[in-house]
Parts: structure tokens; C-alpha cells; sequence
């Protein structure tokens, strides 16, 4: 192995374990495989009740779990860091370490997807009750993420373009920088409305989906899991995605948001642009 490649994976490693902090040794002793899972930080809700509902099942094997950005973790496998799954909060993020052939073969699946959803404030909520209305209602702020920075910033102008709102509602914008951004943006009452992920509104009690746009509105939003390059128990990371797609975890993944996706999606199908 080079010596740029070497420590490139040994800064990677440093950086997992900085993350998750060190591993028991007893944890090695007591389990005869180790499962790496790294986990996008929008997804942890859903995950802290999953994974040990995988434990339960698989008590040979020992789980560790790696909550961070999903672009933080994306930047620790393409440096070598020992992931056996990842579970990015973008299913493009997949296709780009796919790309660069850092994805073995076979193993990239579509486990999920969601909608996008119009959300209102529990304590105070809109008039607004439906996607239609803010066709001909009057809209003081409504927060979306910034395209520039958020998927779901461009999912939502994606969605506001197709409907032709967004003449009539972009001097109305309040951009945040992610979904938590726009959440909050609505709690705190800044915005009287907001458009976000179902899997992103369901768990917050303070905020109430109002309605969700067509699926035809915008481009198709799914949740992929894949074994990186760095895999070293690809027939566990079988397993794993077996269990994700199994009906008992997806009756629990439709709890925090999701609906079951068990067909996969092409690329180019998936970043094709809605058309009016």
C-alpha cells in the first residue's frame, strides 16, 4: 500500500474514533464480528430505535455506530476510514462514491423514501390548510433550506417552480441552512410556514404537517444504503440490508416519516429535473 494511501486511512481511522470514541476490548472478546455503521445525523431518531432491535436479533455480532454530517462521513470513507455501511442522508451521496468506484458492487439499495411536506406551527398554526391555498392565501414568511447548501432547499424550490409559486412567494423566503434551520424557523414562530422531509417534521412536536406535495412535484426523495470500499463483512452487510427492508423495520421506519421503497431507482432517473 503507498504511504500516502496508508495515512490517509490511518487519519481517517483517528478520525472514526474521534467521533465515536474507542472500542471496548471486551466488545472484540465477546462477539465473533464487528459491524460498522455509519449513520447521517438526520437519520439518528430512527436508528437508535433500529439498531438494537438488530442487536437483539444478532448477538454474535457487536455494532458500532457512527453518527455525524452525512458529508463528513462521506469525506472519511473516500480517506479509507473502516466502514462497513453507510447510511448517508442523500441517496446521490451513494451515486458520487459510486463514481469513484468506493461502493462494492452490489450492495447499493434503496431502502426508503419519504415525501416532501408543508408544515405550520402547533401552538400557532397558519390559515393555510392545504398546498393549494398558498396559491391564492396570503403568506407572511415561509422558511425552505438553502438550495445552496440543503437537498431539501432544492427539493422545495424544485417543487415551488413546478407549481408556479415561486413568483408569487420569493420575496416571502426565509432560508435555512438544513432542515434542523428550517424546523426551527417554524417553532420559533419566525415563519408561519415551512417545507421540510416528513421524516424530518414527524418527530418534532412542535410543528404539524399541513399537507404534502405531489410526489410528481419534484424529484423522487429515497434513502439508500451501501457496503464503502472499506467494507471488510460484506455478507453481514447483507444481512443489515435484508433486515432494513424486512417488514417489521419497515413498519418501524414508517413511524419517523418513511414510506417502504424496496425497488431500486436509477441515477439518471432520480436527478432528472420535474418539468411543469
Amino acid at each position: 500500500m503507498p504511504f500516502t494511501h496508508a495515512l490517509g486511512r490511518a487519519i481517517a481511522v483517528a478520525s472514526i474514533v474521534a467521533l465515536t470514541g474507542p472500542l471496548a476490548p471486551s466488545a472484540y472478546a465477546q462477539s465473533s464480528e464487528t459491524l460498522t455503521i455509519a449513520v447521517a445525523n438526520s437519520l439518528k431518531d430512527a436508528f437508535r430505535k433500529i439498531v438494537p432491535l438488530y442487536e437483539a436479533q444478532n448477538r454474535d455480532v457487536n455494532v458500532r455506530v457512527i453518527y455525524a454530517q452525512s458529508k463528513t462521513l462521506l469525506k472519511q470513507i473516500e480517506e479509507g476510514a473502516p466502514v462497513d455501511v453507510f447510511l448517508p442522508s442523500a441517496y446521490e451521496e451513494l451515486d458520487q462514491l459510486e463514481q469513484k468506484k468506493l461502493i462494492i458492487q452490489d450492495t447499493k439499495q434503496v431502502y426508503a423514501r419519504t415525501a416532501l411536506v408543508l408544515i405550520t406551527n402547533t401552538a400557532f398554526p397558519a390559515t393555510i390548510g392545504s398546498i393549494r391555498d398558498l396559491e391564492t392565501l396570503p403568506v407572511r414568511h415561509i422558511a425552505i433550506g438553502d438550495p445552496a447548501t440543503s437537498t431539501v432547499g432544492k427539493d422545495a424550490v424544485q417543487f415551488l417552480k413546478y407549481r408556479n409559486l415561486e413568483p408569487r412567494l420569493k420575496s416571502h423566503y426565509l432560508f435555512g441552512e438544513h432542515s434542523k434551520a428550517v424546523l426551527d424557523l417554524v417553532s420559533k414562530g419566525e415563519a408561519e410556514l415551512g417545507l421540510v422531509y416528513r421524516t424530518d417534521a414527524t418527530p418534532v412536536k412542535r410543528v404539524r404537517i399541513i399537507d404534502a406535495a405531489p410526489a410528481d412535484s419534484h424529484r423522487p426523495i429515497t434513502y439508500g444504503v451501501a457496503a464503502p470500499w472499506t467494507s471488510e463483512n460484506v455478507s453481514r452487510v447483507r444481512d443489515f440490508v435484508a433486515f432494513l427492508l424486512s417488514e417489521p423495520i419497515q413498519a418501524e421506519l414508517k413511524k419517523f416519516g418513511f414510506v417502504q421503497e424496496v425497488s431500486d431507482i436509477g441515477s439518471a432517473q432520480r436527478q432528472e429535473e420535474v418539468k411543469p
